[in-house]
């Protein structure tokens, strides 16, 4: 029997990253569509399921492979869906098994009673292993041309979904957005504001990293980078889509957007940190002003196709450029180790 190299963790247990060499061939099972890996992006996920934070292996497994943000090549196909050598990533929730009303209707992105499932996360084998296999419905194709850069996708299709649920509250009334901030400059926050630019808004991005590439990558999109607190800033947005899960930028994000305004949170904080806040007057502006503040996770169908559309209409080189690290799987370590200045590393597995 075949088998293929996969990097694994036991979940709950801090420092088991290994790769496996002799890891079980994808079971039909899994999907008829059989992948070959190109790539896995990592991201803060990744780490805190690698420091034992958490994560769920399968039924009746005791190490999780990872990887949710995928891109492979289809090697096998025979429902037609796509073809041997089209570009594929995986979709990574998958619906609750009852299932509740939202994943009924395959908005499994909405889980009402937290049974769903995700790819490299909880419950279902991740996408850093040499092969794959996907049900056609969680298999979303991508345009050739996305060969370097189709591995964002999957946090692509998390903004995505960001920006249409905004764009959904938006139509309660007459609404005419001019300005979007974006707090936070990682990826989620970099596609964010690609988004906002491809929507044809005044994008303003909020950093503290003053170096590195990031100042120049917001410039790129013609969007304005700042580095002041969000109080300090001298623009009063009528969305603003939160990236850091930072509890005071939080905070400071939900005060500063303009009446009618849309507050997206897709950042997730850690727990514990208690800061001396005025509720009462946030709660006031809130009212007076019909604003919203909503948060956002994960990705239904529709979204990855809407982030997939996105990524073919973006500057190639622009998205390229957020890929700061690619990393041979044999070295597979140091994908998952923080260096600097990154903005995404990839694990490789053409290499």
């Amino acid at each position: 029997m075949r088998s293929v190299r996969a990097v694994t963790v036991t979940p709950g247990l801090p420092d088991s990253l290994r790769l496996v060499e002799d890891w079980p061939e994808p079971p039909p099972e899994e999907g008829a569509i059989l992948v070959e890996s190109l790539a896995v992006g990592v991201c803060g996920t990744d780490h805190e399921i690698v420091a034992g934070e958490y994560g769920e292996a399968p039924p009746g497994q005791e190490r999780l492979v990872l990887g949710h943000e995928s891109l492979g090549r289809v090697l096998d196909d025979p429902t037609g869906t796509l073809h041997p050598g089209d570009l594929v990533a995986g979709v990574v929730r998958h619906p609750d098994p009852v299932p509740c009303a939202n994943c009924a209707v395959d908005e499994w992105d909405m889980c009402r009673n937290g049974r769903y499932t995700e790819h490299g996360i909880k419950g279902l084998p991740g996408f850093a292993r040499e092969r794959w296999r996907l049900q056609p419905k969680f298999a979303v194709g991508l345009d050739p041309a996305l060969a370097s850069v189709g591995v964002l996708l999957e946090p692509t299709s998390v903004v995505a979904k960001a920006w249409d649920h905004i764009e959904r509250i938006g139509r309660r009334a007459e609404w005419k957005p001019m300005t979007v901030l974006v707090t936070g400059a990682g990826p989620i926050g970099l596609l964010a504001a690609l988004l906002g630019s491809q929507r044809g808004l005044s994008v303003h991005v909020l950093d503290r990293n003053t170096t590195g590439p990031k100042p120049e990558l917001v410039r790129a999109l013609g969007a304005t980078y700042h580095t002041a607190t969000v109080p300090e800033l001298d623009v009063k947005p009528d969305v603003v889509i939160e990236c850091t899960g930072a509890p005071t930028v939080v905070l400071d994000a939900m005060c500063k957007a303009a009446p009618t305004g849309i507050v997206c949170l897709t950042g997730v904080s850690s727990g514990g940190r208690k800061i001396d806040f005025d509720a009462g007057a946030l709660n006031r502006e809130l009212v007076l002003e019909n604003n919203v503040v909503f948060g956002s996770v994960n990705a239904g169908r529709r979204h990855w196709e809407m982030a997939a559309e996105a990524l073919a209409q973006a500057e190639q080189s622009w998205l390229t450029s957020l890929i700061t690290r690619r990393v041979p799987l044999s070295n597979y370590r140091e994908a998952y180790a923080s260096a600097g200045e990154d903005i995404k590393a990839v694990l490789d597995f053409t290499h």
